[in-house]
């Protein structure tokens, strides 16, 4: 029995020193960059403040899983591979940098800050999505936002509009599948930063007599 219980011993601690591999692939971890701002001349309205709330998300986005779309419209995610925090808080993020680095506001500060603000930016996403209903083998990522511009002080809605881009990605890779996503959401939030500083602009125009 002594000699038979050392047995399964020697072999336990055997299998221990081997060491347990996993046939799974590591996870892959990534983040999203905006873009270093552009050389712009202040605006007349800098002085505003800005307060951009954190996105809401269409079902199946809020998470910090990387999603795709195949035929059918199935929804589904890559796998070992996800974002470096929930989607929404990436984007939230970058907004908060395009939106500062545009020369129309004095201050942009996510939902966190401390100061009071001046108008309320809320952000929908809508889509965020490798999608291969079109090529299967090599997808096109869509990025589209619904953005909604307001007063603080009466929460009156001044502007209402979406932003959206896309872009063909020529490697099937997740690497190059996230670059892509980087480009698409900087267009994205590149386009909605130059609507609303038209809207505020606008709204501190002189009226013509």
């Amino acid at each position: 029995m002594k000699r038979a219980l050392a047995g399964v011993l020697a072999g336990t601690l055997a299998a221990c020193s081997g060491g347990l591999h996993s046939s799974a692939p590591a996870e892959q971890v990534y983040v999203l960059r905006a873009p270093p701002p552009a050389e712009q001349s202040t605006a007349s309205g800098a002085h505003l403040r800005l307060r951009v709330l954190r996105p809401l998300a269409a079902p199946g986005l809020g998470s910090d899983r990387i999603a795709l779309v195949t035929s059918g419209n199935r929804l589904d995610f890559f796998a070992a591979s996800r974002w470096a925090g929930p989607l929404p808080d990436m984007v939230q993020a970058l907004a908060v940098e395009t939106f500062a680095g545009s020369g129309v506001w004095g201050l942009v500060e996510d939902s966190r800050g401390a100061l009071a603000e001046d108008y309320l930016l809320q952000l929908t996403i809508r889509r965020f999505e490798a999608d291969y209903t079109q090529h299967p083998e090599l997808p096109t990522v869509h990025v589209a936002l619904d953005c909604v511009l307001a007063r603080r002080d009466d929460r009156a809605v001044v502007a209402s509009f979406p932003a959206e881009s896309t872009q063909d990605v020529m490697q099937n890779r997740v690497g190059n599948i996230v670059a892509a996503f980087e480009q698409t959401l900087d267009a994205t939030l590149a386009d909605a930063a130059q609507r609303a500083a038209t809207v505020v602009r606008s709204a501190k125009s002189p009226t013509p007599p």
